[in-house]
């Protein structure tokens, strides 16, 4: 590569060189995952002008659709000029290289673009780019992944610096560690989303349960696109009492995800079936789930909410491992309900299980949620319950969606892990949360 380029950034006629922008590159595209992929290709772009073009422009493609995600130019204010060409045509019978590369075309050089005279809308659109980004030289290269083209890397030079072999075959490696970083970021998305809908699916319908108000809220993480195993339920039995449960399945994929679903319905089944109180509900899904299924360590909370007395509902329950409920009165008093406490599912067969009871109060709140809440990374866990309750009672006496929304918020840095919440009001049951 021995071309002069006016104005020309670093010579890469050295493999060092090139080895360095390779490196630069796989730098811009590492965060595809955690990061929106379109994000990271426009930091590529960023990197490759002008350190090997005066121009970069990425196109991906939707179906027959195309998109210009990116276009950047040594002079800001050119880029600026073409990004305002407004929505792209789709491919049509255009027969530009920038169409014929899309289609499956390996890389395509333009020597000369304003000679450029191939018919169709996408051709016409191409030519102004050229004329606006003065362009000498042009060179289309395919984002591919699986032998799929999901997009194209159009690299632009000014009059006078030609694309020689070596720059073919290095913006051809550049196309394809761009495609693949596509392809990976769409198929986690996928998964993830695919993760979520199941969540989403299995949280169950809180109306229907009669003189008791219920509201609850499921977060997915924000940080580190992870979905885990975090699931709450809530559902009448014979007698007419109500079984409330919280619960996190280690884990932060799929699999977790399916694997909440089993557990979920198995606790179903065997409270309703057995008749059993929270501590026996809890043991015998402990045998189940370690006899008859793959989930190797739970985390949950049962509990139970018996009918009304004249001193307000009891309420029974157990836990296995998973942070404490909170008890808010109406007054903005807090209470951690640490008693019940036994170890996390999957650990031993037959532990020790107790239930733990108190009366809830009219006008009191019961509070169940999964660790996400509290915990943030390097902290003790006691500071988060702490604010938790903080929180939690300065919104005590907020109408119970209110309460759950605004927790939320008060408590969001950037979820760091799924936050689920279940949130109960012992109120009259004409009256509305």
């Amino acid at each position: 590569m021995n071309h002069a380029r006016s104005g020309a950034g670093p010579d890469l006629s050295g493999g060092s060189s090139r080895l360095r922008l390779l490196a630069d590159i796989s730098v811009a595209l590492a965060g595809s995952l955690d990061l929106d992929a379109e994000d990271a290709l426009r930091r590529m772009s960023q990197r490759l002008v002008p350190q090997f073009a005066d121009a970069c422009v990425v196109d991906l493609l939707d179906g027959d659709r195309v998109r210009r995600i990116a276009v950047t130019h040594r002079d800001p204010d050119r880029a600026v000029r073409a990004l305002a060409e407004g929505p792209m045509p789709g491919l049509g019978d255009s027969a530009d290289p920038l169409s014929r590369v899309l289609r499956g075309a390996g890389p395509v050089t333009l020597e000369d673009p304003a000679r450029s005279r191939e018919p169709g809308s996408l051709g016409a659109v191409q030519r102004r780019l050229y004329r606006v980004l003065d362009a000498g030289c042009v060179l289309v290269v395919p984002l591919r992944a699986r032998s799929e083209t999901l997009g194209a890397l159009t690299l632009i030079r000014s009059p006078g610096a030609p694309f020689e072999e070596e720059d073919r075959q290095l913006a051809a490696d550049l196309g394809r560690r761009a495609g693949l970083a596509v392809e990976n970021a769409r198929l986690y998305a996928f998964q993830r989303n695919t993760a979520e809908q199941l969540q989403r699916s299995l949280l169950p319908n809180l109306r229907g349960l009669p003189g008791l108000q219920l509201a609850a809220r499921y977060a997915p993480a924000r940080v580190g696109a992870e979905v885990g195993g975090d699931w709450y339920d809530a559902f009448a039995l014979p007698d007419g009492s109500t079984m409330l449960v919280i619960g996190d399945v280690m884990g932060h994929d799929l699999t977790a995800a399916v694997r909440m679903g089993q557990l979920r319905n198995m606790l179903r089944a065997l409270a309703y079936d057995s008749g059993d109180p929270p501590a026996g509900v809890m043991c015998r899904l402990d045998r189940v789930m370690q006899g008859m299924t793959s989930v190797e360590l739970v985390t949950a909370v049962i509990a139970q909410l018996h009918a009304p007395t004249g001193a307000g509902r009891p309420l029974s329950w157990t836990n296995a491992g998973h942070p404490p409920p909170l008890l808010m009165l109406p007054d903005g008093t807090t209470r951690l309900l640490e008693d019940g406490h036994a170890p996390i599912l999957g650990l031993d067969p037959c532990p020790a299980r107790t239930d733990a009871r108190i009366v809830v109060e009219p006008g009191a709140t019961v509070l169940l949620y999964t660790d996400g809440l509290i915990e943030r990374p390097g902290e003790d866990i006691g500071r988060g319950l702490t604010r938790l309750r903080q929180h939690a009672g300065a919104l005590a006496s907020s109408p119970l969606d209110a309460f759950c929304d605004s927790l939320l918020i008060r408590l969001q840095t950037g979820y760091h892990d799924d936050v689920a919440v279940l949130a109960l009001r012992n109120t009259d049951p004409d009256r509305q949360a």
